[in-house]
């Protein structure tokens, strides 16, 4: 019933046509920032046509006989349009079983698309993988997101730190100084957990370039030096806080509360608001801390779901 093609560079446009004009696709799927660290995965992401036309996406990676969807994404389902349907999205997982059995992929791991991230309802897939798969849930991330036309008191944890920094000469800004904020995530990381930031300064300077609307960074300053900010990326439904972070100074005078505190207010005619995930990336372990912090701004639960099978 369908045409399946894999991904390949002369396709990108029409790739990235389709993901604009997709109902659950953000910039993220856009060839432009998920191949800007392409060299660490084998692509192999899929393209559905239907009677000559493209009808649906899956941006995907093969790795040790194992197909992710995806691995250097938040999150990486089936891309589709109002125009899809219930039954043409079953007969898309049968096809594409049978295609990866076919190439050797022996196990799939599908990290499906937040429904807070969709323009319209698209949970065709998560039907799908239970009915056509019997995939099972692998793992939940919980992540603590904002009703902004509902927006829940800051705790007094939070007002706490906001009444500190009001009582200096803290602003908040929007800037391109992403080496400044980098050098800030960067020692915090590196002295919390012992990683490094997913980007690098460069490849955060490079994706922001790509997508200037898309990826700002506002910054918490005392007397020109910056204390902490947030890069946040904008898609149509979320404004997502990829990396949030203060040195010691702006923690203990407040300049998150502050920074959050502005940014909240702005209108930003979206949705939601998602601080993003609270558990680490492959056990799901709770951080306590983390998770405290973002529910005193008012954050409450959304689950980032990642489902499994084998062919």
């Amino acid at each position: 019933m369908f045409e399946i093609v894999r991904y390949s560079a002369s396709l990108e446009d029409e790739w990235n046509r389709f993901v604009a004009q997709s109902k659950n696709g953000t910039f993220l799927f856009d060839r432009r920032y998920m191949d800007y660290h392409s060299d660490r995965f084998e692509d192999y992401s899929l393209m559905f046509y239907k009677k000559g036309k493209l009808y649906a996406l899956l941006p995907a990676n093969e790795k040790n006989h194992c197909l992710y969807s995806h691995q250097g994404l938040t999150y990486g389902g089936l891309i589709t349009t109002v125009k899809t349907k219930a039954e043409d999205v079953l007969q898309i997982f049968r096809e594409l079983n049978a295609y990866y059995k076919s190439i050797g992929v022996q196990s799939i791991i599908y990290k499906a698309i937040p429904s807070i991230y969709h323009q319209w309802p698209a949970e065709e897939d998560l039907y799908a993988l239970t009915s056509v798969c019997q995939a099972k849930l692998k793992m939940r991330d919980i992540s603590s997101t904002i009703m902004l036309n509902k927006q829940l008191p800051f705790t007094e944890s939070r007002k706490s730190g906001l009444r500190k920094a009001q009582q200096t000469d803290i602003s908040v800004i929007e800037s391109d100084n992403i080496d400044a904020f980098w050098n800030i995530l960067q020692e915090n990381l590196h002295h919390k957990y012992g990683v490094n930031p997913v980007h690098t300064a460069a490849e955060l300077k490079l994706l922001k370039s790509r997508f200037p609307h898309q990826i700002r960074l506002f910054l918490a300053i005392l007397n020109g030096k910056p204390l902490g900010g947030t890069i946040l990326f904008i898609t149509p439904n979320v404004v997502h806080t990829q990396y949030i972070s203060a040195n010691e100074e702006g923690k203990q005078k407040g300049a998150l509360d502050l920074l959050f505190e502005e940014i909240l207010k702005k209108n930003w005619n979206k949705d939601f608001f998602d601080f993003g995930k609270s558990t680490s990336t492959d056990s799901c372990e709770l951080n306590g801390r983390l998770i405290f912090q973002k529910e005193g701004f008012g954050g409450r639960a959304i689950c980032y779901d990642t489902y499994e099978w084998t062919l």
